[in-house]
């Protein structure tokens, strides 16, 4: 124990310390990606409200991959920036764990309050951790980018979310175990601190294992990663210019292809 005590929360031990000043780090960690995502950076709105509960979550780390992969170093260079495979595979994973850890920490919050035994949490978190993260995250906020149509946004994200959302789990339940039900069993309770900062790890240990399936997924068209919407009058452009450009680019492909083939054919005559 310290000689440090606080109102709520009495005498503190130094591990209540340690997860105070991370839970601290966590608030001014999201503040300031929300401000510089909101204010500053032109991606896409699913990703900054991404990026602001991972960055929840994550603290430091979730900032520092920010800045790494997806803030604009130069006015008008976001779309280059972004464009590697690596980081369309942290934008593909922000976007899984930020629906997903958040059904996961909602469901362990209010199972752990109402005191349900633990393979009860388990399952209510899988369920509600899925469902957040599929019915919202996926096909609400991703519809615009699959047709339009939620329905369609839905199929088209199921078997991808369910692989993502299941190495999501694997990483975070085991890390939930060990952390909560090791000698500190205050970890168990919402009530204390030294609970969230074992949800934040375990957030922590769940993006790190889903982001390799997510750079697959990336990396084979069944998962977006990250983009960039400007808006009109600032510079930029919106969605809908990005989607006709796209068009036109491929119609272009397409002429020049078949006007190559019929040079080739009047040079061989």
């Amino acid at each position: 124990m310290t000689d440090l005590t606080l109102p709520l929360l009495g005498p503190l031990a130094w591990i209540d310390v340690v997860a105070l000043v991370w839970l601290a780090l966590l608030v001014a960690s999201a503040a300031y990606v929300a401000w510089d995502a909101f204010v500053n950076n032109p991606e896409l709105q699913v990703m900054r409200w991404g990026w602001l509960l991972v960055t929840l979550y994550t603290g430091p780390l979730g900032a520092a991959l920010y800045v790494l992969s997806c803030k604009e170093p130069r006015r008008g260079t976001h779309e280059r920036f972004v464009s590697p495979l690596w980081k369309q595979g942290v934008g593909s994973t922000i976007h899984c764990v930020a629906g997903d850890a958040t059904g996961i920490v909602f469901a362990a919050t209010v199972t752990a309050a109402v005191g349900f035994p633990m393979w009860i949490d388990f399952i209510v978190e899988y369920a509600l951790g899925f469902s957040f993260g599929l019915l919202v995250f996926q096909a609400l906020f991703m519809r615009g980018m699959m047709g339009g149509s939620y329905r369609r946004a839905l199929g088209m994200s199921l078997i991808p979310e369910w692989l993502s959302m299941n190495m999501v789990m694997a990483g975070m339940i085991p890390t939930m175990v060990v952390l909560m039900m090791g000698q500190d069993m205050r970890a168990m309770h919402p009530a204390n601190v030294v609970y969230w900062a074992a949800m934040s790890v375990s957030v922590v240990v769940g993006f790190v294992v889903a982001y390799p399936v997510n750079v697959w997924l990336v990396a084979v068209g069944l998962k977006h990663g990250m983009g960039t919407e400007r808006a009109l009058g600032k510079g930029g452009h919106g969605m809908d210019l990005e989607d006709v450009w796209e068009d036109m680019v491929r119609t272009g492909r397409r002429a020049a292809g078949d006007l190559a083939e019929k040079v080739g054919k009047a040079a061989g005559a």
